[in-house]
């Protein structure tokens, strides 16, 4: 796999830094937009730099299945780390569904079997039609599967979102799911709502940063342990009620009951599927259910049941064990062609986007490709509502950035600033500009020490969202959470000046030409089958 060297390239001596701002996509310029609004110096000036463009970071362009799709981190570190386009998730799932591939594997006959056993069949994920980590519609073929083949009892255990869909959006997905389940349960069928929460305070968490939150998905799910209510819609309301001010995403856990008793607990004989597609926050739960050594939290009673996922979340270490639809086979990762090739990297960011930059970006496996030539550094993110400390760990990843370039280690280094998109997704307008001007204020520093060292930076984003902080209609505006399906930047500053790059004249750039292009930049010809290099070198 080692690369072929670029011809007409000169070497120079600094390294390569590719930076990713998380959630900094390219907006109006209106108030709506947090990094127009934000104070950014070196963004204001870097946008007039000759090596300049805009690039799809959402739909087709990055491997999902239509261009009304938003993109995410997770398939944005594919195609950045890929170099190619890949069918994700919603894709897979949708493609697996359509042509029944995903009832006709072993695990699906494992349920039959188990169910058919007398056991029920509970299926956890987020209810919305987001497309990040789930899409109900996913959810409405595994019941309408499940009541054609005549599977007695089905059990949902459903994770409100408020963060890929509209905040407090959460009836218009539980009560056209209530009543689906309703018209399912005839013929002797006994399918319900069994339990739920909101999903950044129950079972989602991610890169392991808060596992009590997994803790409470465990105690509602499966132990029937939580705050009681005669249906999922009448425990949506009387939050909302409680508190005018709570999001889905952080309302509490609950507990459908009757006569005082859990309606849907997870006991010895069950099946269970997290139909979620997306493997950053549905790898905690699955460990817990597959690990016999399982240590993160006291799970109290832990039943014999068959449990898959929607996808392998992880698939160096097996995670889980049993899945409905194959992941993609992403291979010749540009990674891995840098490690055959003797390039040394460096790769940073804080616990939030960490597994952004090794895991996802690396073709989602996990670990390092070559331990003499790599060095993976994660800085433990707060465990504190975002908002509230806007500048996160922008400061601490900057900090290593820069003694990683004055060292001379490394010759690619690449890190991920969550700022843009973890306080994006707060919806605070004040807390937005200030994780945009941290974010600018960083790049700064950076690039001072790439001025010193005649390095390069690559600039740019995985995708949109404090690029729009709320919409507008009728005169009232809603706070925006979502990611946005804006274009984001792509600009590269040599301060080496060995070399005359200019643009390529690519069509529909996307994400994924930026692969090739590090590889130009770092004095190798792309490999065969990559997207094409936004760049080209000219003859001195």
């Amino acid at each position: 796999m080692q690369l072929n060297r670029y011809a007409g390239y000169a070497d120079f001596p600094g390294p390569v830094v590719m930076v990713v701002m998380d959630g900094m996509g390219i907006g109006p310029e209106d108030e709506s937009n947090g990094i127009y609004l934000a104070y950014t110096p070196q963004l204001d000036e870097l946008s007039s730099e000759p090596l300049y463009a805009r690039l799809k970071a959402h739909g087709t362009a990055v491997g999902m299945p239509s261009d009304d799709d938003m993109g995410n981190s997770e398939v944005g570190h594919n195609a950045l780390g890929a170099g190619r386009i890949f069918s994700q998730g919603a894709k897979l799932v949708n493609e697996a569904i359509r042509s029944g591939a995903i009832f006709g594997g072993r695990a699906w006959k494992e349920i039959l079997g188990r169910t058919s056993a007398g056991g029920t069949l509970h299926l956890i994920g987020m209810v919305s039609d987001g497309n990040v980590h789930s899409h109900i519609d996913h959810l409405y073929a595994l019941l309408d599967r499940a009541a054609a083949e005549n599977i007695r009892r089905v059990r949902v255990h459903g994770l409100l979102d408020g963060r890929d869909v509209g905040e407090r959006s959460g009836l218009s997905y539980f009560e056209p799911l209530e009543q689906r389940l309703a018209d399912l349960s005839r013929d002797g069928r006994d399918y319900r709502i069994a339990s739920g929460g909101g999903r950044m305070v129950t079972t989602m968490d991610r890169y392991q940063a808060d596992w009590r939150v997994v803790e409470r998905g465990w105690q509602a799910h499966v132990l029937g342990q939580g705050r009681p209510f005669a249906s999922a819609c009448e425990a949506i309301r009387t939050y909302y009620a409680e508190d005018p001010d709570i999001t889905d995403q952080y309302m509490e856990s609950f507990v459908v009951a009757e006569n005082d008793r859990p309606v849907g607990t997870i006991e010895d004989g069950d099946a269970v599927v997290l139909f979620n597609f997306r493997g950053d926050r549905a790898i905690e739960l699955s460990r817990a259910f597959d690990e016999q050594d399982f240590a993160e939290f006291d799970r109290v009673r832990v039943p014999d049941v068959f449990y898959a996922g929607m996808m392998q979340y992880d698939g160096d270490a097996a995670i889980p064990r049993n899945y409905l639809v194959e992941p993609p086979a992403i291979d010749h990762t540009l990674g891995e062609y840098l490690c055959a090739s003797g390039i040394t990297s460096f790769a940073i960011s804080e616990t939030q986007k960490f597994g952004h930059v090794t895991y996802f970006w690396n073709g989602n496996n996990s670990g390092y490709i070559d331990e003499k030539l790599e060095k993976y550094v994660e800085i433990p993110s707060d465990r504190i509502a975002f908002d509230l400390r806007p500048w996160m760990k922008a400061a601490e990843i900057t900090d290593q950035v820069v003694e990683a370039i004055r060292s001379g280690r490394y010759k690619f280094i690449r890190l991920n600033y969550a700022n843009g998109d973890m306080v994006g997704h707060t919806g605070i307008p004040s807390a937005i500009r200030i994780a945009v001007a941290t974010v600018d204020m960083c790049l700064g520093r950076l690039l001072k020490a790439l001025r010193q060292e005649q390095g390069v930076a690559v600039i740019t984003a995985d995708h949109g969202n404090a690029d729009c902080m709320w919409t507008e209609k009728n005169g009232i505006r809603s706070p925006m959470v979502a990611h946005t399906t804006n274009p984001v930047p792509f600009i590269i500053k040599d301060f080496s000046g060995k070399n005359r790059f200019a643009l390529a004249d690519v069509q529909n750039p996307g994400l994924s030409n930026i692969a090739a292009t590090l590889c130009n930049l770092l004095g190798f010809a792309a490999p065969e089958g990559y997207d094409p290099s936004l760049i080209t070198l000219r003859k001195k």
